[in-house]
C-alpha cells in the first residue's frame, strides 16, 4: 500500500531526496526504508542510497513489507544486508552453493531467488564458502565489483575468522600453531606435507575452551584459508574434528561436522567500516565437551 507519493523536481540522489523530503524522520529511519524496500521509483523497488534521480520522475513510499522474514529459507538465516553484502547463518548440511542437484535449496539458490523477489535483475556472488557440514558465518556480494574487491583483497580485509571445533580425545596443550603446505588430489582430498612441496601454506592457530575423556573443544583463528585446512590440521594434531570421516574421526554423536564459523570481522569493500559478525556454536558441541 502506498503511503506518500513524491515528485521529483530537481536531480539529486535518492537517499538526499527523500532526506530532505521527510524532515520528520531520522537519517536512519530513512535508511531503513530503503533498506526493507519500501520505497519505489517509478515502478520498481529501489535500495541504493545513492540511486540518481532525474526531474519529474515519481518516488513513493510504501508499508514495510518483510520481504525477508515472509521468505521461507531452509537452513538460512540473514544476520545483515546492505546494497553491498549479504551476511548469514548457514545451517549444517546446506550447500554454499549449487551442486550435482539442480533443486537442491543451497544457500546461494535460496539468497539469489530472495534478492530477485524485489528486484528481478538483482544477483548474489560467491566470497567464500563453507562445507556442507559446517554451519555459521557466511558473506555474498551483491555485485560483481564487491565480489571482486573482497576476494582480492580477502587477506587484507579480514581482521579475524574464527572456529569452533569439537574433536576427538583429550588435547593436554592449552594453545598451539599448525602449519603445513596443503594440496588437493584428483579425489578432491586434501593431503598435508610438514615440507614446501609447492602446496598451499596454510597456518592455524588454536585455543583449549573446554574438554573431558571423550572430547575437546577449540577456538580456532586462520591466519590462512585454505580448503578443508581445519579439518585436516586437526587430522594432523591427532585429534580430527567430530563426525569427519574423511579426515580420521571414529566417531559421529551429533550426525553431522563438528565445526562451526563462529565469528568473521572484516572491512567492508564500500564504507571501509570494520563489521564484525558472531554466531555462538550450537549448545551440543559444549554438552559433548563438557566434564
Amino acid at each position: 500500500m502506498v503511503q506518500k507519493r513524491l515528485k521529483v523536481e530537481r536531480e539529486e540522489g535518492l537517499l538526499e531526496f527523500l532526506l530532505a523530503e521527510l524532515p520528520q524522520m531520522s537519517r536512519k529511519k530513512v535508511k531503513n526504508l530503503l533498506a526493507y524496500s519500501q520505497v519505489i521509483v517509478e515502478g520498481k523497488v529501489v535500495k541504493q542510497f545513492n540511486h540518481p534521480l532525474q526531474i519529474g520522475q515519481v518516488v513513493e513510499i510504501t508499508k514495510a513489507q518483510k520481504v525477508e522474514a515472509d521468505y521461507r529459507f531452509q537452513g538460512v538465516k540473514i544476520i545483515h544486508e546492505d546494497d553491498a553484502i549479504i551476511v548469514i547463518n548457514k545451517a549444517a548440511g546446506v550447500l554454499s552453493m549449487s551442486g550435482k542437484n539442480p533443486n537442491e535449496p543451497t544457500a546461494y539458490r535460496q539468497l539469489s531467488d530472495y534478492v530477485k523477489s524485489t528486484n528481478p535483475n538483482s544477483r548474489i556472488f560467491i566470497v567464500h564458502r563453507l562445507d556442507r557440514d559446517t554451519s555459521g558465518v557466511m558473506v555474498f556480494a551483491k555485485t560483481e565489483e564487491v565480489k571482486t574487491k573482497l576476494q582480492s583483497n580477502w587477506q587484507k580485509s579480514v581482521k579475524e575468522r574464527t572456529y569452533t571445533a569439537l574433536v576427538e580425545g583429550i588435547i593436554s596443550r592449552e594453545k598451539g600453531q599448525l602449519k603445513s603446505w596443503l594440496t588437493e588430489s584428483k579425489t578432491l582430498k586434501v593431503y598435508s606435507s610438514q615440507h614446501n612441496n609447492g602446496g598451499k601454506l596454510a597456518i592455524t592457530n588454536y585455543e583449549k575452551i573446554q574438554g573431558n575423556r571423550q572430547f575437546t573443544l577449540l577456538k580456532v583463528n586462520l591466519e590462512t584459508g585454505r580448503k578443508n585446512q581445519i579439518r585436516v590440521h586437526m587430522q594432523d594434531l591427532g585429534h580430527s574434528i567430530v563426525g569427519d570421516k574423511k579426515y580420521g574421526a571414529t566417531d559421529n554423536p551429533m550426525k553431522r561436522l563438528g565445526l562451526h564459523a563462529t565469528s568473521l570481522v572484516f572491512e567492508h569493500p564500500v564504507t571501509g567500516k570494520i563489521m564484525s559478525f558472531n554466531i555462538d556454536a550450537p549448545a551440543d558441541f559444549f554438552k559433548l565437551s563438557s566434564n
